[in-house]
Formats: C-alpha cells, structure tokens, sequence
C-alpha cells in the first residue's frame, strides 16, 4: 500500500452508504438444517460503502466516509482499524450498529444470511448528508450504496447533479436494487450483477418484461451473455444512467454505455494524473488502446467485456465491492474508465483470495500486473451501432 503524504493532489471520492459487522460462519462440514456443524464463527468490517471505502484506501487514495454507527461494541470492533475521518460518520447512544449474520457453504458462497440494518435508513438522513457538501463538490466521484432510504438517496443525487459531480450507484442486492427507480436520471454509472440488472430493468418499466440467466447459462460466450442481457441494459441506458458495468462473477464484467464511457466522468477536466496507481498502470497498458469514431457518437450502444484473472477462491463476500473501490480509487488517480475497471477487476481477485471482505493490503505490483492481464484480454463487443 502507498502511503499518502499530506498535500497529495489526489482528490477524495465520497462514499456514502453502510457501515456494518459481519459475523461470518464458515462450517467445515455442509451445514444442516436444524442442526450445527463444527466450523469457524468470525467477526469482520463491513457493509458495502465501508468495503469500498476501506479498499480505496488501501490502493493509496483517501476517500471521505459519511455514514452512521452506535456507541456499542459492534461500532468499537468496526473503528477499532478505521484509519480514515470519522467525521462524517454520526454516532449516537440511540444507534444500534448494524450487524449482519452470514452463513457461508463449503464453497464460500452465501448459504443464508440475516440483516439488522435498520439504522442506516433511519439515521442516515438527507440532513446530515448535506452537512457535507464542500466535500462533494470537490470529490472525482461520489459513490451511494443502496441501503440509503429513498429520500436520503435523491438528496444525495440531486446534491450531486446540482455540483457537477458523477454519481456511482451500487445495488446492494436484488431488492434494493430497485431503489434506482425514483434517481436514474441523476446516476452516471451502477455496477449490478445479472439479478440486480434485470430487478432495475423490470422496476424502470414499472412491469416485469426480463428475467434472469438459468444456471446452465454460465456456458455462455461474453457475446450470448452481452446478447440475452442487452434488452434490459438499453432499459438503463434509456432512463437516464449514462455507464453499466454488469459484473459476471468468474466471468469478469461488461462495461456498457452511450458513446465514450469517459465523456460523463470528466476524466480530462477533473481528475489529477499523479497517483501511484496511475503511474504504474498507464506506465504497462496503452490507454488509447480502446479509442475511435465509434466512442464518439452519443446515440451509439457501445459494449465491452472485460475478464476476470484465475485466483485461488477462499470465499466470495468482498469480491464486488473491491471491483468498486478499485475502479473508483483508479478513476480518483487519472486513469480512464476502461483502465480503471481492469484494475478494479485485480482487486476483486485479491479480495476472493482473502479471508476478509477487504484484503489486508493490497500488493500494488501484483494488482498491477493482473490489471494488465484484465485489460490486455478485453475486447469491444459492440460499436458504432445505433441504440434505435
């Protein structure tokens, strides 16, 4: 991890969103119904905003953190490495922290899961978001996870809009992915999965036209997967939301949009280039590599896949959202969307290796070299073709 030095010309991206306990049970045995089984019970930070927080960090860039917490012993053991401000994060006796309990299969996948996150709706309010409005006036991105009420998500977009800021809304899950039904028009770029993908698509046509891939349809070229998924990303890109990143698990991920992708960030006008991150990648990758006439056009359906790396799974929690704060801390240090998201798809790698939700450190050399690996292997799916 870099550390950062006072004056660094790097910009803050603001996260917004929860702050919550894992209590992740990992059994050694094929849990059963009714029954325990021997295996592991451990505590670990998260809540998707503060995993991307927290990943951001440790790529080298410091991002500004506003969310909410109790004064209890679940807040303690989330503060007790937290090495960001805790400025923005509201605290009071009347909080409880939210906690969520996980239990895991044999494979590291979400077997079943209860969560007790009412306080983030609750507390975490339009009023106490605004409190912070120099901070996002001057952030490259300000990223909102979905467990935001619905009022607290507008005030935040529309806070955005009104500074010129691009906004990155994270779904959560397939349920509170339909929360991007009232703030489509202000989001620049969201990053579901297939099930919040065709949850968004369905809540935007206020009627149930798509559903998702069969299991079996994990075979499927990038192009059949781009091909069977493009109705429902065209919902997207049609209300108002100007990139999709579709993430595909061990897949990797599509990169969708009107036109060039880079346009709606303000890459050239907002973002400094003189970060480590971007010293190192742009030093291995040619970032023109993805360039054209096509990239040009706004009434353009433009598509990408980018894959993932080979890794050696110990579990899967975490995975997305370092894809998140990878992509968000490239963006932060200058780099272009379509780097950005290669190194955001290595995070994602070292979080799947890790037994935390956010690895312990990030070794920049190795993210780096598999960020080449990822941008190496993408390829342009669609271009030039009109959205009619």
């Amino acid at each position: 991890m870099r550390k950062i030095a006072e004056g660094d010309v790097t910009m803050e991206p603001v996260i917004i969103g929860a702050l919550i306990l894992d209590v992740h049970a990992n059994p050694s045995t094929a849990p059963i119904s009714g029954s325990t089984v021997p295996g592991q019970v451990l505590f670990a930070p998260g809540g998707v905003a503060r995993n991307v927080a927290e990943c951001i960090f440790k790529l080298g860039v410091r991002p500004f953190m506003i969310g909410t917490l109790g004064i209890d012993g679940p807040a303690n053991v989330l503060l007790k490495d937290w090495k960001l401000s805790t400025e923005g994060i509201l605290r009071r006796e009347d909080i409880n922290t939210p906690i969520v309990s996980i239990v895991y299969d044999v494979n590291g996948e979400v077997a079943a899961g209860v969560a007790g996150v009412d306080a983030v709706e609750k507390f975490l309010t339009p009023e106490w978001i605004q409190r912070f409005e120099q901070n996002i006036s001057s952030a490259p991105v300000l990223m909102i996870d979905a467990n935001l009420s619905t009022l607290a998500l507008e005030a935040s977009c529309k806070l955005a809009a009104e500074l010129n800021v691009p906004v990155w809304f994270e779904p959560v899950s397939v349920t509170k992915s339909q929360r991007i039904a009232s703030i489509a028009k202000y989001v620049t770029i969201v990053s579901p999965n297939q099930d919040e993908l065709v949850a968004m698509a369905n809540i935007l046509c206020a009627r149930n036209m798509f559903s998702t891939l069969e299991p079996e349809d994990n075979r499927l070229s990038p192009e059949d997967v781009f091909c069977a998924l493009r109705p429902a990303i065209l919902v997207l890109l049609e209300n108002g939301i100007k990139v999709v990143i579709v993430t595909l698990g061990s897949n990797g991920a599509l990169l969708c949009s009107k036109g060039n992708p880079n346009k709606d960030l303000n890459i050239n006008r907002k973002f400094p280039k003189s970060g480590e991150i971007f010293k190192r990648v742009q030093l291995t990758c040619s970032p023109n590599r993805f360039s054209g006439p096509g990239l040009s056009h706004g009434s353009s359906l433009f598509a990408m896949h980018f894959p993932t790396v080979s890794a050696k799974v110990k579990k899967l929690t975490g995975a997305g959202d370092c894809l998140v704060g990878g992509t968000v801390a490239s963006l932060s240090d200058g780099l272009d969307l379509f780097l950005s998201l290669a190194v955001g798809i290595a995070s994602a790698k070292a979080a799947v290796e890790s037994d935390d939700n956010v690895p312990p450190e990030f070794k920049l050399d190795f993210v780096t070299d598999d960020a080449v690996l990822v941008y190496s292997g993408a390829r342009m799916l669609l271009a030039h073709q009109s959205m009619l």
